[in-house]
């Protein structure tokens, strides 16, 4: 029962595409993470997930659409969804989703990063 908070947090790791957990709640694992450029496209077959933005802006590309996301918004993209986030500049990120998941989904390759990595 303490606070977390998203700067000081943010300040302890540098790489990009790469989740670092900083709580769980139930089942779940609320992760900052900092990205810039193109992720892979990917989905998440068994569960939604939530992308909140803390500082930047970012892209989430669909098959047929593209939600733009800017400071202190958020999107959840349904599970089975075929998604990408990009950035054109390091944008500051938190994910919430359930313990266990892959950032690649079912894509993997050389940005799927180690699971379940706390700061």
């Amino acid at each position: 029962m303490k606070k977390i908070n998203f700067k000081e947090k943010m300040s302890k790791f540098s790489d990009h595409w790469s989740p670092k957990v900083i709580a769980e709640l139930n089942d779940y694992q609320f992760k900052l993470v900092k990205i810039e450029g193109d992720f892979v496209w990917h989905r998440h077959e068994d569960t939604d997930e939530a992308f909140i933005v803390i500082e930047g802006d970012m892209w989430i590309d669909f098959e047929n659409d593209a939600v733009h996301l800017a400071e202190g918004e958020m999107c959840i993209v349904p599970k089975g969804v075929q998604h990408r986030p990009r950035s054109s500049n390091e944008c500051k990120i938190m994910l919430v989703e359930p313990r266990g998941v892959i950032n690649t989904g079912e894509s993997a390759g050389e940005l799927t990063a180690s699971n379940d990595v706390w700061i």
